[in-house]
Order: C-alpha cells, then structure tokens, then sequence
C-alpha cells in the first residue's frame, strides 16, 4: 500500500502518456508471472456451499457497469445508453460526487430508461482507504450523495478497497473487487465468480459482487487488443461453471466518433460486438440484471440469506 500511496502522491505531476506507459510495461511483466491466474482462476469457478442457482433456472448472470471516472466519460453516458438500448439491455452507471459536476440531466435520463445509478468514490483521488479517519470523513459524505440519488450501490475507484470499513457505506452492495485481476493497484483477488455477503449484522449485511470479466482498461488500453476474444474466452468459462458474468466498461476509455484518438480510447464498436455476441451465443440462457437486483434477489430468497461463500 505504501508504493500506491507513493503513486498517488505522484500521479498529478506525471504526463498521462507516461503513465500509460509504465503501467504497459509494468503489466506485460505481470502477465508473464500471472498467466496462469488471468484471466481465468480455475479456483474462482467453485460454487458456494448450498448455491440454489440463478432466477428462472437461468444458466448464469450478466451483470453490466460502468464507472464514469471522468467529465468526459459522463459527456458519453447517454450515447453508451442508447448503445445498450438499441439491443435490449440495461446497466448501472458509477458517478464520482466531487470529480466533476454530476449532471442531473443525465442521472435523471439514465434512471427514467429503467438503467441504475451508482456511487463510485468521493474524489477519484486514490487516498479513500489512507487512514480510517479519512475514509469516516469521506464516508460520511459519500452517505449523503448516496441518499441525493437514491443509489444502493458503490464501487471504490482504482478497486481499491477495505472490506471492514466498507460497513460505514449505506448500501446494499459494494462492488470494488474482482474473482483475479493482477494489474490493478490492489491486486488481492476474491477467486469467486459468485456474489458473497461481507460479515456485520443480518439486517445490514452488505452483498460483495466482485467484476468477473476482465476490465477494458485492460483489455484494450493495457493489453491493446483489437478483438473481443479475451471477453469471450472469460464469459463462455463463466457460463459454464454458473457464475456471475460482471463487466466493467468506462465510458471514458470508448470512442463514438472519429473526433477522439490516443493510446488511452478504443472504438464502441468493440463493446456493441460483444453485446451482439453474449445475445448471439446465450440467448435465453443469462439472467440479465442490474446490480441492485442481484442484490435483492440475494436478500429475498431464505437459502441465499444464509450462503456461506466458499
């Protein structure tokens, strides 16, 4: 922690290219020793002791996010809704409170389509989980926008996260983990593909759904892949063992035009192909739903009350 701290402390001083760079380099290395772990943990894919399945004996979830780290992300929230409109799906989006100037414009037409909204940190800052007092401060704060925009949900920026203080949020579910991601700052992995209660008191116990396919970040700005074979290769692996298929796509990160091109956009067009590709390839067979929604179903049903995570 004390070398992402270092980072952080840095990071306003260092030129984005470069940091894209080092995170590159840094990940090619990381891929050579966890190759084995990413991005499949076979660990990952055991089921939890008394799992009864998924609603209406679907075969596996699909559960779509996005996390809007930037005021340009949020510029390209409501083209990526329409994106996801236009074949029948629907998505939480993650705003940073004190980033950028949320629109309420936005949220507004984002919860009117039947899409969720989430909380995604405070500031964006890297300094959340620093000190307890820090994170109660911020905590504290985080409740109110919580509570402003009837949001369930929150997701940690950067993944960071500290599954003990977590329970100062006001939340049904947190969302700051993965089954196995080694190329994030914190790259302590759950190893489940399935959702699991976080300990505290039965009437407030928080739902952990840990991201399970591999982010785009990664994917496409890390890794520069031009395909979609890695989202694939995870999903068809997920849907076989009955887990949770959670992606994590940044707005951010996707272009919608040719206005905008550098080393940190991809095309959208890689995103709707992998939307035609899960509707080609498990049509009827994905339980298509909102975090808040696994969340509920989580807290409605006596035997997923009581599931121990494996």
């Amino acid at each position: 922690m004390l070398v992402n701290r270092l980072y952080y402390y840095m990071k306003p001083a260092i030129p984005r290219p470069v940091q894209i760079s080092l995170r590159r380099h840094l990940a090619a290395k990381q891929m050579l020793k966890y190759s084995h772990l990413w991005p499949i943990d076979p660990i990952a894919g055991e089921k939890p002791d008394g799992w009864p399945g998924w609603p209406e004996g679907k075969k596996f979830a699909l559960v779509l996010t996005h996390d809007v780290d930037t005021a340009v992300g949020q510029g390209n929230c409501i083209k990526l809704k329409n994106l996801e409109e236009s074949l029948g799906f629907k998505s939480s989006f993650n705003f940073v409170p004190e980033r950028y100037p949320v629109s309420t414009e936005i949220l507004n037409s984002l919860r009117e389509s039947g899409f969720e909204i989430g909380v995604h940190g405070l500031n964006h800052d890297g300094k959340l989980y620093n000190t307890r007092r820090i994170f109660s401060e911020r905590a504290a704060k985080i409740n109110n926008y919580l509570n402003e925009w009837g949001a369930v949900g929150f997701r940690s920026p950067a993944m960071h996260h500290n599954l003990d203080w977590i329970h100062e949020l006001n939340i049904e579910y947190d969302s700051s983990t993965f089954d196995t991601d080694p190329f994030e700052p914190q790259s302590d992995g759950v190893r489940t593909i399935f959702p699991f209660w976080l300990d505290g008191v039965e009437d407030e116990r928080i739902l952990e759904i840990p991201y399970t396919l591999p982010q785009d970040f990664s994917v496409f700005i890390l890794f520069k892949n031009k395909t979609i074979d890695t989202w694939k290769k995870k999903l068809q692996w997920i849907s076989h063992k009955g887990g949770a298929a959670v992606l994590n796509v940044h707005p951010d990160y996707m272009k919608f035009d040719d206005c905008r091109g550098s080393e940190e956009v991809y095309d959208s067009s890689l995103y709707l192909d992998f939307l035609k590709h899960v509707e080609e390839s498990y049509l009827g067979q994905y339980w298509l739903a909102l975090p808040k929604e696994v969340s509920a179903y989580f807290r409605s049903d006596i035997s997923l009350k009581n599931l121990s995570r494996s």
